[in-house]
């Protein structure tokens, strides 16, 4: 909102130029965002304290989690209200990959709460069932690639360290599409276990992205480093910017010993707009390299179930794999610290594929 009633007036003074550049709303809605989750944190989570929404822990899970039991949680609710409200004021609203973006964060957001609501208020331990769950967000993450080809978005994939080599999916884009906004979405709910453990590697990953829009969007910049070039993407940076900021309040509440925790209402919808942003910035495969973290979560639990079923033998004491460590007698804040750390070598490996090419 502020870039079309602020910028209109640079007619009549030069000083409301700078909201036509990208990085200047950027810097302001990383902030905005940061802002936002510091006011409203500390409110929601005595409104959840109230109204008894805590955590409940799972019996078959670490013995240490016990005391975690009845920590507010759903504080997913924090994030999207600070992403959403910094969009709000500081994009392009004229810009349809905004509201694309939009449309997946939200979406993924609803689903995440129903299973929370289901489980902190209606007492339901199962909370929505695994099959309606992927069903709901396979239908949001269709709708959201389907919409992208109907517009003509461009349906090739790039290969990360090869210049020039794109692989056309045409039509099959669609479900390749929603296969990775669905998987990032899972991938980012999985690993969002320990204090803190998953909103690092989103903050991470957000700012990485946000690096890939910019540039991507850039003509003369994804020239240079022969890249593609999206029209129109350049303004998901600001978008990135406000899922950084807003990640960076959370975490303040969140870091260990949590304050809340960020239920599937965070998880789901900030995997899925993690998983979007890959597929408009063009930058899909490299995702598995940015998320790699949220990837080997992943693998692990499902490793884990195919040993155990083929034969009775379990890999890990126990899946995700975080929980393993925590079994083998690593502390929680640096089993945390540590993932923090790879997830940042893995974005600056990722980040150098621009050249590596």
């Amino acid at each position: 909102m502020l870039f079309h009633f602020l910028y209109p007036l640079a007619k009549y003074h030069t000083v409301f130029n700078v909201f036509q550049y990208i990085t200047f709303r950027t810097i302001y809605a990383t902030v905005t965002a940061l802002v936002i989750s510091f006011v409203i944190g500390p409110y929601l989570i005595r409104r959840l304290k109230v109204m008894q929404v805590g955590e409940v822990i799972r019996d078959d899970g670490p013995p240490t989690h016990k005391l975690k039991a009845g920590t507010p949680t759903m504080g997913g609710a924090i994030i999207l209200t600070a992403v959403i409200g910094s969009v709000a004021l500081w994009t392009n609203l004229k810009n349809h990959y905004v509201w694309l973006l939009s449309f997946v964060t939200l979406g993924m957001g609803a689903i995440g709460f129903i299973d929370d609501y289901r489980k902190v208020i209606l007492k339901d331990p199962k909370g929505l069932s695994a099959g309606w769950k992927f069903l709901a967000q396979t239908v949001v993450a269709l709708a959201a690639a389907i919409l992208l080809y109907i517009s003509e978005f461009d349906t090739a994939i790039t290969i990360p360290f090869f210049k020039g080599v794109y692989i056309d999916l045409g039509i099959g884009y669609i479900p390749f599409a929603a296969l990775v906004i669905t998987g990032a979405s899972n991938a980012v709910n999985l690993t969002d276990g320990l204090d803190g453990l998953a909103i690092g590697p989103v903050l991470i990953a957000s700012a990485t992205y946000m690096l890939f829009a910019y540039i991507t969007g850039h003509v003369k910049i994804a020239n240079y480093l022969q890249i593609m070039y999206v029209s129109g993407v350049g303004e998901l940076a600001v978008f990135a910017g406000a899922m950084v900021g807003a990640s960076m309040g959370f975490l303040w509440f969140n870091a260990y010993p949590a304050q809340v925790f960020m239920g599937d209402i965070g998880a789901l919808s900030l995997g899925g707009g993690l998983g979007t942003l890959a597929i408009l910035t063009k930058n899909e495969i490299l995702l598995l390299l940015v998320g790699g973290v949220f990837v080997v979560e992943t693998l692990s639990v499902i490793c884990q179930v195919v040993s155990f079923k083929l034969t009775g033998r379990r890999i890990f004491a126990m899946a995700p794999i975080h929980h393993h460590f925590e079994l083998k007698g690593w502390a929680e804040p640096k089993i945390i610290v540590r993932f923090w750390i790879i997830s940042i070598i893995l974005a600056l490996v990722a980040i150098s594929t621009l050249k590596l090419r």
